[in-house]
């Protein structure tokens, strides 16, 4: 499946962000070193960008009101990380500004690929502007920790290299590439699992320099595969054509191919039952200029 390019945002009225940006990312490896007293897992991780994902629509209101517009099936304002990211920052800044916030989902859910926490990294740099909170990079980074441990990688806003619970970043110098991206049809609750008992959280330490896809795995991928086999049956069918993983705590699994021809090709290859995505890296996140 085709779809459109992620573009920058309309920033015409003053009041308002229309359009803003919240891109999916990889996984491209995923090693669980350790374990914190607190629960925690302890992780190396290479997150990439890519040119694809949700857009939120930001309206401004006067009355400290923060209001989703927009229905998300099975998800309630209350619970919604965009909702939560907004009173979040509105708490740590004191602003009395709210915001009208439409939600546009492209991006599955459950699927491993980012799209909560990048949606709420969004609304956290684009309501630092329209609220003009003046929170740097850093400080939003670690208010957007306060939500998910993916969360700050999208306020980083490009491709890093991981550590600690997914907070301690570095960026990576990646070349640009083309990957076709399968979603077996499933939705997987991270909690699920990081909390296995057979989870892997023992795999030795390496160092950034070393980091090469070709001896580096997913350490959540097996037990995700025996808990969902259609998400095996997914990395049994594109492993025909490159080899592939899952990313992050699954569904969607992923392979790098050579060229947008060749990902087209093989996502029209797909089984009718799944969706496949022709998917581009994005070397920056495209609100990466709003923050310093």
């Amino acid at each position: 499946m085709d779809h459109p390019a992620l573009t920058p945002p309309d920033t015409s009225d003053p009041q308002r962000l229309l359009g803003c940006p919240a891109p999916a990312k990889l996984n491209l490896f995923l090693h669980v070193v350790g374990r914190r007293a607190d629960g925690y897992h302890l992780l190396q991780t290479a997150f990439r960008l890519l040119d694809w994902g949700d857009t939120l629509d930001f309206t401004r209101r006067d009355d400290g009101v923060i209001r989703r517009t927009t229905d998300i099936a099975g998800i309630a304002p209350e619970h919604d990380l965009v909702v939560r990211a907004a009173r979040l920052l509105q708490a740590h800044t004191g602003c009395q500004l709210g915001a009208d916030i439409a939600v546009h989902k492209v991006l599955p859910m459950g699927a491993g690929i980012g799209g909560g926490s990048s949606d709420a990294a969004t609304t956290l740099i684009a309501l630092n502007r329209l609220w003009q909170t003046g929170l740097g990079r850093a400080e939003l980074q670690t208010l957007g920790l306060q939500l998910g441990a993916d969360v700050p990688v999208f306020i980083f806003g490009r491709d890093a290299f991981a550590e600690g619970v997914g907070e301690a970043l570095q960026p990576l110098e990646l070349a640009p590439a083309w990957y076709v991206l399968v979603s077996p049809g499933v939705s997987i609750p991270t909690a699920e699992i990081f909390g296995a008992g057979d989870l892997t959280r023992n795999t030795p330490l390496i160092r950034m320099p070393d980091f090469a896809v070709s001896t580096t795995r997913n350490d959540l991928q097996a037990v995700a595969c025996k808990r969902y086999p259609q998400v095996q049956s997914a990395i049994d069918w594109l492993g025909q054509h490159a080899p592939a993983r899952m990313t992050g705590s699954g569904s969607c699994v992923f392979a790098e191919v050579a060229s947008a021809q060749h990902a087209d090709w093989v996502a029209a290859q797909c089984p009718p039952a799944w969706t496949a995505w022709k998917v581009r890296s994005s070397s920056r996140h495209p609100l990466f200029e709003w923050l310093e």
